[in-house]
């Protein structure tokens, strides 16, 4: 049964997996407590005193760092969405597997912490380095099939291109307080433009490998299908994809006939900006522009509103939205099935009822 849990919805117990009511996010900033929890395994028990993050692999200069040291190294912030690779996979048909989320496995915070580049800079990262792996704490034995044949760490690589840029963090704060556990306490990864789960939580190491690393977590899960000399070829999801999602009104809203209503939703990409929505009341037989309640940023999120002016004639009416970006992306009408269960970018449709609420509860 799904419960909330702080302003949450539950979607598993154990590990933690909860997502936040999209409707009730209204903020820039998604609040602490309404941002969606991803966990694989249990959240391990780590003591901040105790803590030591390790940076070896391709360095000249192996390093450990204790939490007080990371804290002591200039800082930085960055305010970026992070979205769960499976959001919106209830959508699907037919039905996947996995994490039933609805819109609410997205968030827009703002991190602070120390760039991953400047540990990679103090060890020495070697020229022939072309991969830095990202390990958490948290260990376990994987459901997706071929599990490994025990317990794995979870761990993600980033193309050295993108680890050496300056706004990927060590972060240990989210919105100006220390992160909690089920957040990743006391250190995660946070990769902008990048789906979530390359923001290693939990971090404890950071190794530089000289050759493509073949993670369980970038090959036989959070991976699709490509094409390569007319074959196909697995390779591990990164930027994520367009997409824009209404967060009112709800799923079933039932509306009164003959007013403004005003209709409102987040978008947000990769590695640029969104700069157009769209959004249609008829199924996508006609589409009007909606106007951005933000200004444009890369890496963070846009909210967004237009007025309907909802008919006067009582029924059910589809809604949906549709987002461009900077490098011309938009957001298609349909998943594209080479991802399975992941990138659910497509435009989702929200059903509402229009009626006359006066004549219904007589």
């Amino acid at each position: 049964m799904i419960q909330p849990l702080g302003g949450l919805i539950i979607r598993q117990q154990e590990p933690r997996n909860l997502e936040a009511p999209f409707d009730q996010v209204e903020s820039y900033l998604t609040p602490n407590e309404l941002f969606y929890i991803r966990s694989h395994f249990a959240a391990p028990s780590i003591d901040a005193g105790s803590y030591q993050l390790r940076i070896d692999g391709a360095v000249r200069h192996a390093l450990t760092l204790t939490y007080r040291e990371l804290r002591e190294m200039p800082s930085e912030r960055q305010v970026c969405v992070l979205e769960c690779a499976g959001n919106s996979r209830v959508f699907l048909v037919p039905p996947a597997r996995g994490v039933q989320w609805e819109l609410g496995a997205a968030g827009n915070a703002e991190w602070t912490g120390v760039p991953l580049s400047a540990l990679l800079d103090r060890a020495g990262i070697e020229e022939d380095a072309c991969e830095i792996v990202l390990e958490g704490a948290d260990r376990g034995t994987p459901a997706e099939e071929p599990a490994p044949p025990g317990p794995i760490a979870y761990a993600r690589s980033l193309p050295r291109r993108k680890a050496l840029k300056r706004d990927v963090l060590l972060a240990y704060q989210m919105n100006g307080r220390d992160l909690t556990m089920d957040h990743g306490y006391p250190v995660r990864a946070v990769v902008p433009g990048h789906y979530g789960m390359a923001s290693v939580k939990w971090l404890t190491r950071i190794h530089a490998v000289r050759e493509p690393f073949p993670l369980y977590w970038q090959t036989s899960d959070y991976g699709y299908w490509d094409e390569l000399d007319g074959m196909p070829v697995r390779r591990a999801l990164a930027e994520m994809k367009v997409k824009s999602e209404i967060a009112r009104p709800r799923v079933f809203e039932r509306l009164k006939p003959d007013r403004v209503y005003t209709i409102s939703g987040a978008a947000w990409t990769g590695e640029t900006e969104v700069t157009r929505i769209e959004v249609t009341t008829d199924g996508g037989h006609r589409w009007v522009e909606a106007e951005f309640m933000d200004p444009a940023r890369r890496y963070a999120w846009r909210r967004w509103q237009v007025d309907w002016a909802t008919p006067a004639q009582p029924g059910r009416y589809i809604l949906m939205a549709r987002a461009t970006d900077a490098e011309g992306h938009v957001q298609p009408d349909r998943h594209d099935p080479s991802y399975g269960s992941y990138a659910i970018n497509h435009s989702l449709p929200v059903e509402v009822f229009v009626e006359d609420l006066a004549v219904r509860s007589r």
